[in-house]
């Protein structure tokens, strides 16, 4: 079986590369191909070209390196609205040409790519307002159309009722040996779980995994203590309500499901900091945490607009991972150098960290220390595009490493 959106404890670090490429899409409609170059303490960062054609809100991106082939989702549309999934290729200075296309639900938050030969056989999208995921084969055209659509319903609303109206699907996440499929979904508190076909790309709904009331999972990273074995394996959770990361072992009761535990969640903030409500931040809007990575033995989690490091200076989180348990220890947070960090992305060598503020609208490289996992300080930061408004769905919305 393949491995595929993986970090694994003993991964050999690769050397730092003095430039890099990165890929950032804006939700006014475009994907630009950033160039990066680092000189010791500093670094420098320019936008290189631009393309469009990820629909008119494109919210994320995912990159195959071994193909070159960049996946991206389009926010817009729902309510009975299309939008469009794109893929792109990618080539070696980062330039992107349109490759594929299909038309969605909308409302598409998320998407990742698994099943097939190579666990890039089928893209699966989070459709949030829609309260759906839906899946189609790869490569995409104008005909291609959902292979399955899998609608959620809930019974009543969640304890943040402004928010867990109904059910939201807020990312997809591939299992390490890509036989089985994780979907937290914000709006009912549930980590939902599908086991894979690889071969036809059908996804068989799973019994799923409950996070606590209020939570509202986000996104997930996985990690084992081992490349060579699965013993071990944790999922980790941010959540975007409660401002938290939760830790689930992972065991395969039988040959179809997958089974998470939950064993510990965490505060996103040092103990006895609360993250500020609407009433304590400046612009009256409540602080939410964002996303989760791994690297090594450390998890990361971004913190938006709890503008702790000062005005429109937002943090993220770092956590020792203890290799034997699993379990999370927290270190510290540091400045993000952006404001509503919705997105960001450790590279391979693990020695830099791109984040991407949304209502700030710039990508910010951050040092990082691979041996302590401790963040650095800043390298350089980029605007990209127009600014953001306050809450809004604007700015900068995806940034990832092309390598």
């Amino acid at each position: 079986m393949h491995f595929t959106h993986f970090t694994y404890a003993g991964l050999a670090l690769a050397p730092s590369v003095l430039g890099q490429t990165l890929l950032a899409s804006h939700y006014t409609g475009k994907i630009y191909t950033l160039a990066f170059s680092r000189n010791g303490n500093s670094g420098t960062l320019t936008s290189k070209s631009s393309v469009s054609g990820c629909g008119s809100m494109p919210s994320w991106l995912g990159l195959d390196s071994a193909s070159g082939t960049l996946l991206c989702t389009d926010e817009s549309g729902g309510n009975g609205r299309s939008a469009k999934v794109t893929t792109f290729s990618v080539g070696n200075d980062g330039t992107t040409t349109l490759s594929g296309q299909a038309t969605t639900t909308g409302g598409d938050v998320h998407g990742s790519f698994y099943g097939g030969s190579d666990g890039k056989g089928f893209v699966v999208l989070s459709e949030y307002d829609p309260s759906t995921i839906s899946t189609f084969k790869l490569p995409l055209t104008s005909s291609s159309t959902a292979l399955q659509k899998i609608k959620f319903t809930q019974s009543k609303s969640g304890p943040v009722s402004s928010r867990q109206n109904a059910p939201h699907p807020h990312s997809a996440i591939t299992g390490p040996m890509g036989n089985y499929l994780v979907v937290p979904d914000l709006g009912a508190d549930l980590l939902r779980i599908f086991s894979i076909n690889t071969t036809t790309g059908n996804l068989t709904t799973c019994p799923a995994a409950s996070a606590n009331a209020g939570d509202g999972p986000r996104h997930g990273a996985w990690w084992a203590p081992s490349a060579s074995s699965l013993t071990g394996l944790r999922l980790y959770t941010v959540n975007e309500l409660s401002n938290t990361v939760t830790a689930w072992t992972a065991s395969y009761p039988n040959n179809s499901c997958l089974t998470l535990t939950k064993t510990q969640t965490l505060s996103t903030y040092p103990s006895g900091q609360a993250p500020p409500n609407s009433a304590q931040a400046t612009n009256g809007l409540p602080a939410k945490a964002a996303e989760v990575h791994v690297s090594g033995n450390f998890v990361y989690v971004a913190n938006r607009n709890d503008q702790t490091f000062g005005s429109q200076q937002d943090s993220i989180a770092t956590y020792s991972i203890d290799p034997s348990t699993g379990a999370l220890t927290f270190i510290e947070i540091t400045n993000a150098h952006a404001w509503y960090p919705r997105t960001f992305q450790i590279n391979k060598a693990g020695t830099l960290v791109a984040v991407g503020g949304q209502t700030s609208s710039n990508v910010a490289i951050i040092a990082r220390n691979t041996t302590s996992g401790r963040l650095g300080g800043l390298l350089t930061s980029l605007q990209v595009a127009s600014t953001g408004g306050n809450g809004q769905e604007n700015g900068l919305s995806a940034v990832i490493w092309d390598e």
